[in-house]
């Protein structure tokens, strides 16, 4: 991705190196692998998500320093792109798009939705409109779930924000509803629904962004995919079990997450998002 030199955003907190202890909240990527791990070995997955974090924070040196640095830069101008793109589409749509906030932090942070760890990995609070990350996920993602490359995560990104996308035309909230008033896995069903429907967003940005601004370089897309093939349920549950439970899938397999990508970045077409009547 050619993202040297180019515009940072400046809708960023950067909280970083303030962690002052607090839960462990679910919801990310990070989170989900925690999550199933402890649940399919045997254990209580609320019990690790609920656990405090604590010990020294870990002194970087100054060649890791310089590595968050270029992170922390290139996930600033990712937020700038998908800014970019969205307020030209919400412009043609006729409609305000309200830019969200990225907040940057280490180890601990606290949200609208409560308090989070890094092992929750990147997720968006509807409640203050804001993206969740920590930069360690950048490693993570490429050597724990072997999806490397910087358009993997950007595709991360474009994913969270497209959540925010969901949070201001109401998608989320009629999800939201939801719960409580239907079966557990009829709920996993909307929640696969919600987040391929993020994938389907995350696409969009990207084929708009390439169209706006060329920077896409040969590979990219193909890290994205890479990236959400790693991240599909099914996958996952069988790394950490050996077999797949359909019923607990809460974001969908690697094929649907794959497809519902390459769909609204073959499309750039907002209107064949709809997840909800259209599950592949």
């Amino acid at each position: 991705m050619r993202w040297q030199g180019r515009r940072e955003s400046g809708n960023v907190e950067d909280r970083r190196g303030g962690s002052r202890g607090g839960l462990i909240a679910g919801g990310g990527i990070g989170g989900i692998v925690i999550a199933l791990l402890i649940y399919f070995l045997g254990g209580d997955p609320s019990q690790v998500m609920n656990m405090q974090q604590s010990g020294p924070q870990q002194q970087l040196s100054p060649e890791q320093q310089a590595a968050e640095e270029e992170a922390a830069s290139f996930v600033k101008v990712v937020l700038a792109e998908t800014e970019d793109v969205w307020n030209k589409l919400f412009s043609e749509m006729n409609q305000q798009y309200r830019e969200p906030t990225l907040v940057l932090f280490t180890g601990l942070v606290e949200s609208a939705c409560g308090n989070a760890s890094s092992a929750s990995g990147p997720f968006y609070c509807p409640a203050d409109e804001k993206v969740y990350i920590d930069l360690s996920f950048y490693d993570e993602l490429q050597h724990k779930l072997n999806a490397p490359g910087d358009f993997a995560m950007a595709y991360v990104i474009a994913h969270e924000v497209g959540h925010h996308i969901q949070n201001i035309l109401g998608i989320s909230e009629k999800v939201q509803h939801m719960r409580g008033r239907v079966s557990q896995a009829e709920y996993n069903k909307l929640s696969v629904k919600l987040e391929l429907q993020a994938d389907f967003l995350a696409g969009v940005w990207a084929h708009h962004t390439q169209k706006l601004q060329n920077i896409i370089e040969p590979g990219d897309i193909e890290e994205a995919l890479n990236a959400a093939n790693a991240i599909g349920d099914d996958r996952l549950q069988k790394q950490a079990q050996g077999y797949v439970v359909p019923d607990a899938f809460t974001h969908g397999t690697s094929q649907q997450r794959m497809y519902w990508f390459k769909k609204g970045f073959d499309t750039g077409d907002i209107r064949q998002g709809d997840t909800f009547n259209e599950l592949q």
